[in-house]
């Protein structure tokens, strides 16, 4: 059992470190308080060279990994909310073309998102549907060479700024999750509305909305109804980046806590001098290093699939890590006191980004219901003939 990291991924690590303290660190708090896209900091993202990890080295890219997915995530989440989002949308966007797209398709749409020329999202959730996929209702009906989708996608992150859009409409709107199919739809043809809204925490993220939209059959994504497939698979994969980037976020935020001890002067003595204190902080560490083994134990079994399924253990590890690294962000404010509440102070703003990972991508009670439904599945226990 090998628990460390191979000389490539050590280096990964260093240089997505470098890269996010030095570039995007001075300017983080302004990247992070805005709904805009920033056009400073997407640029220097797009220089660095870290998109090509989302593609692979056959069209340009340096292979898709889920453990170099969920370094980078950790690394960047740790600096910047910003940069995290910014670089993982399009991973999210461009995966499903990664993984079911046809020859034609890969080469068209994951060449450009190499160097940042064209970027990508994922547009799946709706009003009335989020955890219950099978749900949507926007509708896609072929009409000689294009399909004609109508609807409103929400919570997708730069609405009115990326290029190319995995969309899911039905195709078949009686046959539920069956009936859903998958689009790849390319701004410069396929023209939708957008518009921003704003969340707990700053971000660029809003609605789409499909009025007669049209999309050229040949961007159809596998076959028709392979849409429920395509969602969740992409989802599976990404999941374990998810709590990735909580780890980054819990982090900065232990770092924060053991700093302000240090310095925090307290009837006579430091903060960290306390018993009570040094609990907190020892319990922080120890949570975050369980959620650091679930995450990339995830991650080594997508990146080397056996005969087994790694559902359970992706959903266990986004569940874990998005749970714990919000009561370690709660307890570092709490050490901070008072001045953790302020808006400029850099714990307040992880206080709120914290939050949405235990939400998107599965909320935590979705990820439950699927390691319970995982376990019942398995054959988890020799079975005891003297109960």
């Amino acid at each position: 059992m090998d628990f460390n990291f191979t000389s490539e991924q050590i280096e990964l690590r260093r240089k997505a470190r470098e890269f996010a303290e030095k570039e995007i660190g001075p300017m983080a708090h302004e990247l992070d308080s805005t709904n805009d896209v920033p056009a400073e900091g997407l640029n220097r993202l797009k220089k660095s060279g870290f998109y090509a990890y989302v593609v692979p080295r056959e069209y340009g890219g340096k292979g898709v990994s889920s453990i170099n997915l969920c370094i980078l995530r950790e690394e960047f989440a740790k600096v910047s909310s910003f940069l995290d989002e910014a670089f993982v949308m399009q991973g999210l966007g461009s995966y499903p073309i990664v993984v079911n797209g046809t020859e034609e398709q890969k080469k068209k749409y994951l060449t450009p998102l190499v160097d940042g020329s064209r970027t990508a999202n994922f547009c799946l959730t709706e009003r009335s549907s989020g955890s219950d996929v099978a749900g949507i209702r926007s509708t896609a009906r072929l009409e000689g060479d294009h399909y004609i989708l109508n609807g409103i996608k929400c919570y997708v992150s730069r609405p009115g700024d990326t290029d190319i859009s995995t969309v899911f409409a039905k195709t078949d709107p009686k046959a539920g999750g069956k009936g859903i199919s998958a689009f790849i739809v390319d701004r410069a043809v396929s023209k939708y509305r957008a518009e921003t809204r704003q969340l707990i925490a700053e971000g660029n993220i809003g609605e789409i909305f499909m009025e007669d939209m049209k999309v050229p059959k040949e961007n159809l994504l596998g076959k028709e109804g392979e849409g429920m497939r395509i969602s969740l698979g992409n989802l599976s994969i990404f999941r374990p980046t998810v709590g990735a980037a909580t780890l980054g976020m819990a982090h900065c935020a232990l770092s924060l806590a053991i700093n302000h001890a240090k310095q925090r002067d307290m009837f006579g003595q430091k903060l960290g001098d306390f018993q009570v204190t040094q609990f907190k902080l020892a319990e922080m560490k120890i949570q975050l290093d369980a959620a650091s083994l679930l995450i990339y134990r995830a991650a080594w079994l997508a990146d080397n699939p056996t005969s087994e399924r790694t559902t359970l253990e992706a959903s266990a590890a986004k569940f874990y890590a998005t749970e714990t690294a919000h009561k370690i962000v709660d307890q570092s404010l709490q050490i901070h006191g008072g001045i953790g509440l302020h808006k400029s102070s850099r714990i307040e703003h992880l206080y709120r980004a914290v939050r949405s990972p235990r939400i998107y991508e599965g909320a935590s009670e979705i990820q439950l219901l699927v390691v319970g439904r995982e376990l019942l599945k398995r054959e988890y226990l020799t079975s005891d003939k003297r109960l």
